[in-house]
């Protein structure tokens, strides 16, 4: 039974032992073998992998994906001087696993150095540069130009920035509040101008029409003074032939369109002498004056 328990024991010791030797690398990771701290040699082929059992060698396994990064929002004050907020976001890998763990250790901490860099790349690429230059045609180079700056400076942490794109760019909020009030001032200005045009030249279009509107008043009024003069004296030529031809027919005619325009309206009555000529076809029944 002794016996038993000791061999049992020494397998037991013996396949802690082959665990503490082995290990797999995934295809996805690659990993640094220590020896006492040490880096010993880096494996970045997927598989099964042999090293001395603890405390004598040890393993740190990192990420061989490309991995995102993301910058905070931040102001930047561009060539032409129009302030805009700018963040980016950028895909890295570990490329010097060895460089790496000396530099930041893990990818906890440097997430925060990385995002400085693509912060600084970005701020001095984009401050040399005109604002409206990043929405332009311009902009693949740009971020071409950042990409190669931020990659440089992660060089020394082990990492490889392999793409930066601009994920923020706006005018900050009191900017965007001046540039809107500039905008609405402007476009006031252009009303009031446009509204000064109109009243000036609807001015001028009363002061034409006025103009011809009393030319044509006095245009008509003259023919129609000319015509009625011409009437006048048509009538008159009438009034007189017809005097001439008969007299007494002439003086009877006068007469009744006389009594006709005086019992005009609702005041039929006439205060006057019964002797006066007015009367004069009243007083005879067979329309004769008396002699």
């Amino acid at each position: 039974m002794t016996k038993g328990r000791i061999i049992g024991g020494v397998i037991v010791a013996l396949l802690l032992l082959i665990y503490s030797t082995v290990f797999i690398v995934d295809e996805r990771e690659q990993a640094l073998v220590l020896r006492f701290g040490k880096v010993q040699r880096t494996v970045t082929e997927p598989g099964l992998q042999f090293k001395l059992p603890a405390p004598f060698e040890t393993k740190i396994v990192y990420e061989q994906r490309i991995l995102p990064l993301e910058t905070s929002e931040r102001q930047i004050l561009p060539e032409d001087g129009k302030r805009r907020v700018a963040a980016a976001f950028a895909r890295w890998r570990i490329t010097d696993p060895q460089r790496f763990r000396e530099a930041v250790a893990d990818v906890e901490n440097a997430l925060p150095r990385l995002e400085k860099v693509l912060s600084d790349s970005l701020g001095k690429v984009l401050g040399s540069e005109s604002a409206d230059a990043v929405l332009s045609n311009k902009r693949e180079d740009i971020l071409q130009r950042v990409t190669s700056l931020a990659a440089a400076e992660a060089k020394n942490l082990g990492v490889s920035i392999l793409d930066v794109r601009i994920r923020t760019w706006f005018l900050p909020d009191q900017t965007l509040e001046a540039t809107y009030n500039r905008m609405v001032q402007d476009r006031n200005a252009i009303a009031l101008g446009l509204r000064a045009d109109g009243q000036e030249k609807a001015r001028k279009i009363r002061a034409v029409a006025e103009k011809q509107a009393v030319e044509l008043v006095a245009e008509a009024r003259r023919e129609a003074t000319t015509r009625m003069g011409v009437a006048d004296a048509a009538r008159n030529a009438i009034f007189a032939d017809a005097y001439g031809r008969d007299i007494e027919f002439f003086s009877f005619q006068r007469s009744l369109s006389a009594y006709e325009n005086s019992l005009k309206g609702s005041n039929s009555s006439i205060v006057m002498s019964p002797d006066s000529d007015f009367f004069e076809y009243l007083r005879d029944r067979d329309g004769a004056s008396k002699q």
